[in-house]
């Protein structure tokens, strides 16, 4: 379908950008429809009427969802805009009527909670004296839809349907040692070199070997002679000079006598993501802690 939009005569009305946002942040048809309460039939030819109007395919159909086309992400791009200002009107109409008041729960990783969220959230308290705020620490995934938190830092893209995610960018890792360590064992200058290093790592979880072998290395297991699935744990072990661990720059940055090792092993980033039910997208006290956190969260990941 080649693109005559040009010559609509009316413009898009808000019920169809909800249409195509609830699309692109579904994945696929049929999540969309249970996402906005309506069945799959109805939004398909809400949808297919919209293209028509506009006179070019927004999605590609596939049996593993949908995709957006090259016209549809530029449309998207705009709706985006849209849903994003419309967050910020009803988040201003209330700051200008009545003090924000609530209490909001966040949950990150027990990193990102202990070494992130205290800098971004310290002054969001002051500016905010009715606001209360909730850090739920735990490298496991808290199930946003059930309100087992009300906003999400995550490392993996949030695939619920009736969520809204954002991502922020990708915090950059390192491998790093305490100087101590690397006084007594030397610093390895070759991935072999690494190797036969002590290295701190995971226990149960295999996370950080498949990381390592990303990186074309695979440590046995013996090798991360001190182990544990507690990642603050792991990094508070390799600052006392028990070994070598992986951990974001943004972090080791900060930590005194913590050393790069192997700087141009290249380290797979570790993507950020925002997550909220969309039911509190323009909830006061949710859209003020979500706009103070991803401002903070993209300095982190600019260094």
């Amino acid at each position: 379908m080649e693109p005559i939009h040009q010559g609509m005569d009316q413009p898009l009305d808000w019920a169809e950008i909800q249409v195509l946002l609830l699309v692109r942040r579904a994945g696929s048809l049929s999540a969309a429809a249970r996402a906005g309460g309506i069945s799959q039939p109805t939004l398909s030819r809400r949808l297919a009427a919209l293209e028509a109007r506009l006179g070019a395919t927004l999605f590609h159909r596939g049996a593993r969802g949908v995709q957006p086309t090259g016209f549809g992400e530029d449309i998207l791009a705009h709706a985006e805009a849209m849903d994003e200002a419309a967050a910020r009107i009803a988040l201003a109409a209330h700051a200008g009527g009545a003090r924000l008041t609530g209490v909001v729960r966040v949950a990150a990783s027990r990193i990102v909670a202990q070494h992130h969220l205290p800098g971004i959230l310290a002054p969001l308290l002051e500016a905010e004296p009715g606001l209360e705020i909730e850090i739920a620490g735990s490298d496991a995934l808290d199930d946003l839809a059930r309100r087992e938190a009300d906003i999400a830092v995550r490392m993996v893209r949030p695939e619920q349907p009736e969520l809204v995610a954002r991502r922020i960018g990708a915090f950059e890792l390192g491998l790093f040692a305490h100087e101590s360590y690397l006084a007594r064992h030397g610093t390895p200058r070759t991935p072999e070199e690494l190797m036969r290093h002590r290295l701190v790592g995971y226990d149960r979880s295999d996370l950080m070997r498949r990381g390592f072998r990303q990186m074309g290395m695979d440590p046995p297991r013996g090798a991360f002679r001190l182990r544990t699935d507690d990642q603050p744990a792991a990094w508070a072990a390799a600052m006392a000079g028990a070994g070598i661990t992986p951990m974001q720059v943004a972090v080791a940055a900060r930590t005194p006598g913590m050393v790069r090792v192997l700087a141009a092993v290249q380290i797979p980033p570790m993507p950020v993501w925002l997550a909220m039910p969309g039911a509190l997208r323009r909830a006061p006290a949710a859209r003020r802690v979500w706009d103070a956190l991803a401002e903070g969260l993209t300095a982190a990941v600019r260094g």
